[in-house]
């Protein structure tokens, strides 16, 4: 696929192509005004729109999506941690199948999320593997989801990293000791609009970490960034996302549009 440039919907003449590497637009939230927000996106710059899914009921309205939009969209197969429940077994197996379809860029939304419950910690972890050895064999990238689940996430990755594993650190909030720590993993990290809140750690070390290991997202419906915090997010909002990120790094919002979409391009092999 070859990416082209859209014109940004912006105060100057400049040309911006952006990628949202994590959007769930076939969210309901979206249901009254879908086709209008893939438009907003799209005059906005964003030109790529990844979608991860979450189980097995989010399958269907996500290739829905990527039927009605099959330029501006790409597609992901996973379970979503925080929907490992008892029957886990029998979803990992469509989803399995599923694969086999030739649609799927990456592997995801997948992961460990300890944060609300831990009743089901055993599953999520045999789940996450299951999908770690999906990523391998079919020479795919990961999404992945990490919440009050760090130390077992890396030594889940250590143990199988066998230099097959690559992916996204979907929206990392943690501290620079932890991004080395994924970044070593062999890991991309997806910055998003909780980067731009004002509490957020990740702006205070930013500047350390390689820039061509940095990829963007919105995670919309949630997680808006300012000006628009407390909103429904949406892809179009990455403009206010990239523009935070250059200016933490002092450089333009087109330097930070061009290399993250360049690692994006990189790792996805598009």
């Amino acid at each position: 696929m070859v990416f082209l440039f859209l014109q940004t919907v912006s105060n100057t003449d400049s040309f911006m192509y952006l990628v949202d590497t994590h959007t769930h637009v076939y969210d309901h939230q979206f249901d009254f005004d879908r086709a209008e927000a893939m438009k907003r996106a799209l005059d906005a710059g964003v030109g790529m729109m990844l979608l991860p899914n979450v189980d097995f009921s989010t399958i269907a309205p996500m290739l829905k999506l990527h039927e009605e939009f099959p330029d501006c969209t790409r597609v992901m197969m996973g379970l979503q941690p925080e929907e490992v429940h008892e029957d886990y077994k029998t979803v990992l197996a469509l989803m399995e199948e599923e694969l086999e379809r030739d649609i799927y860029i990456g592997v995801g939304e997948v992961g460990l999320d300890f944060y609300w419950d831990t009743t089901f910690e055993k599953q999520q972890t045999d789940a996450f593997e299951t999908q770690l050895q999906w990523a391998k064999q079919l020479g795919l990238p990961l999404s992945i989801h990490c919440r009050n689940a760090f130390d077992k996430m890396t030594k889940l990755l250590e143990k199988h990293q066998d230099g097959g594993l690559r992916g996204i650190m979907h929206c990392f909030t943690g501290t620079e000791d932890e991004a080395k720590a994924y970044l070593g993993l062999g890991f991309h990290l997806g910055l998003g609009g909780v980067t731009t809140y004002k509490n957020c750690g990740v702006k205070d070390f930013l500047p350390n970490l390689p820039l061509d290991r940095i990829v963007l997202e919105t995670d919309a419906p949630y997680l808006a960034p300012v000006p628009y915090r407390g909103k429904r997010n949406e892809p179009a909002f990455m403009v206010a996302i990239t523009q935070k990120i250059a200016e933490i790094l002092n450089v333009t919002t087109e330097e930070i549009a061009n290399v993250t979409t360049n690692n994006v391009s990189n790792l996805f092999k598009i």
